[in-house]
């Protein structure tokens, strides 16, 4: 079966007291926490820190990889704490997925993921590789992923629940954030958001159509 793995480390951490890195971690650990609720059904998406200041996640439905890495940078801004993360994902094979967590899982997708992470310029934001994944996958998720890096606080935060799969309304996502309808447009306006959730949405399906046939 492929699966997805994501891999990610937060950028510039040196420079963060140990508690803004801890915060931000538990971000993205609830993050994992919330894409796992994505899959049908649920499945635990493993989250697990390693070296600090990196992580790692596992996907059994793969083609929700890119909007993952997404929301996992949204929810992050979202905190306003200042810290970002770059994210590898892979598709690819696992032959083991670990005991208590992905420490010691193996495979050929993991070592993609990690690898294509060391790889990537520490000015670089996501990297896509494996099975399934062409050039112009490559090209379309660096685009997709660059317009988090301008979202601002507010926007990241209506982003991330517009980003869940459930397609969540204007209205939904005013109640969760105790803001008016009219407020998260204003916000999602500005973060690009219908275009993105298309253009996601269309990703995914013919994602699905190629891993069908390569499995």
């Amino acid at each position: 079966m492929l699966i997805a793995v994501l891999t990610g480390d937060l950028v510039g951490s040196t420079g963060y007291p140990a508690e803004t890195v801890d915060a931000a971690m538990h971000a993205i650990q609830a993050a994992a926490l919330s894409v796992a609720e994505w899959q049908t059904p649920p499945t635990d998406t493993r989250f697990t820190r390693f070296r600090g200041d990196g992580w790692q996640i596992y996907l059994e439905q793969p083609e929700f990889c890119l909007r993952a890495a997404m929301f996992i940078a949204a929810s992050l801004r979202a905190q306003s704490i200042g810290m970002t993360t770059r994210v590898s994902a892979a598709i690819g094979i696992a032959e083991n997925l670990g005991s208590m967590n992905l420490s010691d899982a193996s495979g050929p997708v993991f070592q993609v993921s990690g690898r294509e992470l060391d790889k990537m310029p520490r000015s670089g934001q996501v990297a896509l590789n494996g099975r399934t994944i062409a050039y112009q996958d490559q090209i379309i998720v660096r685009l997709m992923f660059e317009r988090t890096s301008r979202w601002t606080q507010p926007q990241a935060e209506a982003m991330a629940h517009y980003l869940h799969p459930d397609n969540r309304t204007l209205n939904d996502i005013a109640l969760t954030l105790g803001i008016s309808p009219q407020a998260v447009n204003y916000r999602l306006g500005g973060g690009g958001a219908t275009r993105l959730r298309m253009d996601l949405q269309l990703w995914e399906e013919e994602k699905v159509r190629e891993l069908e046939t390569a499995q």
